[in-house]
Formats: C-alpha cells, sequence, structure tokens
C-alpha cells in the first residue's frame, strides 16, 4: 500500500520540481523541515506542522516564524529577496537565479518579499511570512495573484527603526493566511504555543453589504488604464453580489513620496513630511470612520521587466498605508489582456487586522477563484 506524503514532503518535492525554474528559495532546509512536522504530529501542535517559507536570510528568526514554529508549524526554507546593491530592484535573487514572476517569466515578481509570493503562488509553501515598509507584501502578492496582508505597524515586532516596516503574510487566499494571525497575534510569549489562540471572528461581526470607499488613484497616482478596469470590474462585482456598499467619500490624499523618504532617510520632523502625514492622517480617519473600507489598485502598473521600473512608482498606492500605519491586504482582482495579475488593495482601520482579514474574506468569496500558475499547474500535471 502506498503511503501518502505528508504535507511538508509534499512542498519540498514541489520546491526540487520548480524551484530551478522559478529561484524562490535562498535556503532550503528539508531534515529539518521533515523533523519539525513529526514533532509537531506526536506533540499534536494546532498547526500539525504546516509548511511555511520565511522571507530572506534573517525570516527564521523574526517573531513571526517563532510563533508559527511554537504552534506547530514546519519551515522549508528562506525566501529570496534583493541582493546587495539592488536596493531599487523589484525582484529576489535566489540560490538559482534571479526570481521569476510564475506567471510571466520575463516579469518580475515584485518585491521585497518576491521569493515568498513565488513559493505561494506556485505551492511550494502553504504560506510565508514578508515584511512591508512601502508595499514589500502586497506589491508581490498582487503581481503574482496571491493573498498578502501588511499588519497594523507597530503591531508586530520590527527591526525598522523607522516605523514603516510591518510584519505580514502572503498565502493562496485570506481563509489560508488566518493560520498567521491566530498563532502569531494569538496570547503568550514569543516562543510559547499560544494557549488561547485569537479568535478571528471580528470583534462586531460582520453585515453584508460592507461600507467600502473605492478610489482608483488616491487622488494623485496615474493608474494603467487597463489596471484601474480590472479593479473597477472587480469592484463592479462586489458591489452587484452584495458584498460592498459604496459611500460618497472623496479619497483625495496627499502624495506621500516626499513623506515617505524623508522619514526612511531619518527626517520624521521635516515639516513637509510632518504636514503631509498629518493631513492623510485626518482624511484617512474620515473615510475610514464607521468601519468602512478603502478599496484601491494595489499598483498603478502591471508587472514590468526584470530590468527595472523606470520612472514608475510601483509603491504609489501601497506606501501611504505605511506612512498612516493602517492595515492594508492585496486580493486577486483579475488579469490584463497580457496574462498579468492584478491586485485589489484593502485598507481598515488601525488595529482592525482580524475584522479586515474576516472583510478579505467575504470579498474573495465574492470574486473568481484565484487561478494556478502556468509553471505550478504543468508541474502538478506532471507528477
Amino acid at each position: 500500500m502506498t503511503r501518502t506524503p505528508s504535507a511538508v514532503a509534499r512542498a519540498l518535492e514541489r520546491i526540487g520540481r520548480l524551484d530551478p525554474a522559478l529561484h524562490a528559495f535562498i535556503e532550503v532546509w528539508p531534515d529539518e523541515a521533515l523533523a519539525r512536522e513529526r514533532e509537531a504530529t506526536a506533540r499534536r501542535l494546532p498547526l500539525g506542522g504546516l509548511p511555511f517559507a520565511v522571507k530572506g536570510p534573517s525570516g527564521i528568526r523574526s517573531f513571526a516564524a517563532r510563533r508559527l514554529i511554537a504552534a506547530g508549524g514546519s519551515p522549508v526554507g528562506a525566501t529570496s529577496v534583493p541582493g546587495p546593491g539592488t536596493h531599487w530592484q523589484t525582484w529576489g535573487l535566489g540560490a538559482h537565479g534571479r526570481t521569476v514572476n510564475p506567471w510571466r517569466a520575463d516579469r518580475t515578481p515584485g518585491g521585497s518579499s518576491a521569493g515568498s509570493a513565488v513559493a505561494v503562488a506556485s505551492g511550494m509553501a502553504e504560506l510565508a511570512t514578508g515584511s512591508d515598509g512601502a508595499g514589500s507584501v502586497r506589491i508581490p502578492a498582487a503581481w503574482c495573484g496571491v493573498f498578502g496582508l501588511k499588519t497594523t505597524n507597530g503591531l508586530l515586532p520590527s527591526p525598522d527603526r523607522s516605523g514603516l516596516a510591518s510584519a505580514g503574510v502572503l498565502a493562496r487566499s485570506a481563509a489560508a493566511a488566518e493560520p498567521y494571525l491566530r498563532h502569531v497575534l494569538g496570547g503568550g510569549g514569543p516562543d510559547a504555543v499560544p494557549a488561547q489562540p485569537l479568535p478571528l471572528s471580528p470583534p462586531v461581526p460582520l453585515s453584508l453589504p460592507l461600507p467600502a470607499v473605492y478610489s482608483e488613484d488616491l487622488g494623485f497616482a496615474e493608474v494603467d488604464p487597463e489596471v484601474a478596469a480590472v479593479v473597477r470590474a472587480a469592484v463592479d462585482r462586489l458591489v452587484a453580489a452584495g458584498t460592498v456598499r459604496l459611500l460618497g467619500r472623496d479619497a483625495a490624499l496627499l502624495d506621500p513620496v516626499g513623506a515617505w523618504t524623508a522619514v526612511r532617510s531619518g527626517s520624521p520632523d521635516d515639516p513637509e513630511a510632518v504636514r503631509v502625514r498629518r493631513t492623510n492622517d485626518e482624511r484617512l480617519d474620515a473615510l475610514l470612520a464607521g468601519g468602512a473600507l478603502l478599496l484601491t489598485p494595489v499598483t498603478p502598473n502591471r508587472p514590468h521587466g526584470h530590468e527595472g521600473p523606470g520612472d514608475l512608482y510601483s509603491t504609489a498606492l501601497t506606501w501611504a498605508f505605511n506612512l498612516s500605519g493602517h492595515p492594508a491586504a492585496s486580493l486577486p482582482a483579475g488579469f490584463t489582456g497580457d496574462g498579468c495579475p492584478v491586485g485589489l488593495q484593502l485598507a481598515a482601520a488601525r488595529g482592525a487586522d482580524v475584522r479586515l482579514l474576516a472583510a478579505a474574506r467575504a470579498v474573495e468569496d465574492a470574486l473568481p477563484a484565484a487561478l494556478v500558475p502556468p509553471a505550478a499547474g504543468r508541474a502538478a500535471a506532471g507528477r
């Protein structure tokens, strides 16, 4: 009788099959991953050996990774991030070469959580940790067609002294991201199994339709018309399904590029940066009042080539929420005509991470199911 491979064994098999072409990992830990899975099963830990990936060479030491391991998760490897001297690049450098988008190898997967997004999109990991200082979880999630969440700034420990970066997670869906919030945000110390996992029903039950504000450009961004059309079609579908109800609020923010740059460079008290942050905070508080969501495209552009973004800011619609601290998520919204995934961004009030995840689940239930990238589909068919 043939024994069914364990979840970790299946993940490792896919890594061996797919990663030489996708370059999502810088390290893989087969022996340690299988051992942790056996231990989690023997101890009947909540996650039961769930295979997950960690972002970059230091990801295994992160708060989130330690919490997931304590709850019975099994890290299978470290994913790619931009290499030394390529801070502007939005692709990672894996053990086998430059990380590629699983939908179109000639396009970038986004960054800096590049490998994490590719690993999840191709089924090499159930979920992956990430960090987001300007869109580094949401952008690769959007461009690889998976779910990505940036948590409220300051909610979880972060090594980023500027305060812009916060921990995040990438998963195939909002539902698949639930173990991250349940066990990373749950009670107990960083090295303890949560005695009382965080309940994922929102503090106030969701009542559909969800109040929401839609903005194509946040008042300042130049958005690719086809990207805007894909996101607008997804929003219209949500309205037609009775999932959201659009409010007549104008989402006109100030362009945060100068303020973000000042804070990142260590000048948070720059008068113009202070003015922009204060103004946008006031406007976002008004937009999100009463539990409303803010809906936008994740990026103003589609995935660009590996040569770089040129004059485009892929972060134009994401880094406002790193400055303000609001939680924000990316969900698959559809595809442009050239086969590139497009992401729908959802932002919510500060600290409303659990409610945002519940809202994301309701939204994804009303949208078409996420598709499998061509490379991953060929690998599955060849088994």
